[in-house]
């Protein structure tokens, strides 16, 4: 049965990324030996889009109020983009180590995590 989701960020600065895990969102990890951290995420959910482009795959971190969280991330030092209204959410990136950006998102429509009582 499955159990959770494993995501991989590859990355040319995997070093600094693990850090903005580690010190900037503070989110739990375990050491899986010689320094490769894994981290614990909040409860995730996935959605399918289709495509006539070439196959990709994005993340986006959520949150229930986007300014609060941007204006968090801005007090830590973290570069925040600008806020887009898509009707269905509100998206921003946050620059995670240079030259790497995350998705961040507070959706408008019921989230599969709502709708398992998470």
């Amino acid at each position: 049965m499955i159990t959770g989701v494993h995501v991989i960020m590859y990355s040319h600065q995997a070093e600094a990324v693990r850090t903005f895990f580690r010190d900037t969102l503070r989110r739990s990890f375990v050491d899986a030996g010689q320094g490769w951290l894994i981290f614990a995420l909040p409860p995730a959910e996935l959605g399918i889009h289709p495509t006539d482009d070439e196959e990709a795959h994005e993340l986006y971190l959520m949150c229930d109020d986007l300014e609060a969280t941007v204006n968090e991330l801005a007090a830590k030092g973290v570069t925040v983009g600008e806020i887009s209204d898509r009707g269905w959410g509100r998206v921003t990136t946050i620059t995670v180590a240079d030259g790497v950006r995350l998705g961040l998102y507070q959706p408008r429509h019921p989230t599969a995590l709502q709708m398992a009582g998470r």
